[in-house]
């Protein structure tokens, strides 16, 4: 072990450690009226492009890629506490209702 690096391990750190907190949502959809993938990809574009720039989230289409008829997105959530990726998931998941054109089959959440 070099002496830097011992140094550095003995330091005290006088900042308290934040132990960050992972939630993730998945949704499944029924699609309707899609002839092809590019129709597909249009319905959920205010997915990607609403939530997808948030710094606490990452989205992605996670199962179902070239189904017309479904599809499975996942929401992975960031936080200090699972109260508040909690409270978190469940505003994305209520304004998804609300935006995407698709009917939500099946949520599925997990805290990490």
């Amino acid at each position: 072990m070099s002496e830097a690096l011992r140094k550095l391990l003995n330091q005290s750190t006088a900042q308290p450690v934040i132990t960050p907190h992972v939630g993730v949502l998945t949704l499944h959809f029924q699609l309707y009226g899609c002839e092809d993938l590019k129709a597909k990809r249009k319905v959920f574009t205010a997915l990607r492009a609403v939530w997808g720039k948030e710094p606490d989230l990452a989205v992605a289409e996670t199962a179902d890629l070239d189904a017309l008829d479904c599809a499975t997105w996942t929401i992975a959530a960031l936080g200090t506490s699972s109260q508040q990726i909690t409270q978190r998931l469940d505003q994305i998941e209520k304004a998804i209702e609300e935006r995407v054109d698709a009917a939500i089959l099946d949520v599925h959440r997990e805290i990490l």
